[in-house]
């Protein structure tokens, strides 16, 4: 690639050094594999960790009700952001809050405890670009609005609204 037409600022950006920067992020291991970790513009912080969305959807497809998923940040008055997933079912399986619970206690087995969803949304689909890729700008720019309002979502359940996942790590 020699540049994006008509936008120096962004193939400036692009281009530094005599090579291209995708904004790939990836972490090469003892043995000098290497492991995609996500998208530089992806990755946000919540209670001041870095969270890979990539790890967090990862995990959450290994739910065998979930056929897709999208982690995102969402604002948070004592964590800044705390992770949120936008969540498509496979066939035959109903949103609801016994799913919920189990998609919660799913992710807090598999994942460090600064990196548990804190919120879960059911949706029918989710929005994605021609090509296929998830447009994770619709889905801030909704959960934005969302807080903002002070509501929730129509399928939306908080890890909070589970207490008994709480007695669960401590049992």
């Amino acid at each position: 690639m020699s540049g994006y037409l008509d936008s120096p600022e962004k193939t400036a950006e692009a281009m530094r050094d005599g090579h291209y920067h995708t904004g790939d992020l990836a972490m090469r291991d003892a043995d000098g594999y290497l492991t995609f970790v996500g998208r530089n513009d992806d990755v946000f912080k919540a209670s001041d960790y870095r969270i890979s969305p990539f790890e967090l959807e990862s995990v959450l497809i290994e739910h065998a009700a979930v056929a897709e998923a999208a982690v995102i940040p969402s604002p948070d008055p004592v964590r800044l952001a705390v992770p949120k997933a936008y969540i498509t079912l496979v066939a035959g399986a109903r949103p609801g809050p016994e799913l919920a619970e189990s998609i919660f206690a799913h992710s807090r087995q598999k994942l460090a405890p600064y990196k548990r969803l804190r919120r879960i949304e059911f949706v029918t689909e989710l929005p994605k670009t021609l090509s296929g890729k998830i447009r994770r700008v619709q889905l801030r720019a909704h959960e934005g609005a969302l807080r903002s309002s002070g509501g929730r979502g129509a399928a939306e359940f908080f890890e909070d609204d589970f207490p008994e996942l709480r007695r669960a790590i401590t049992a």
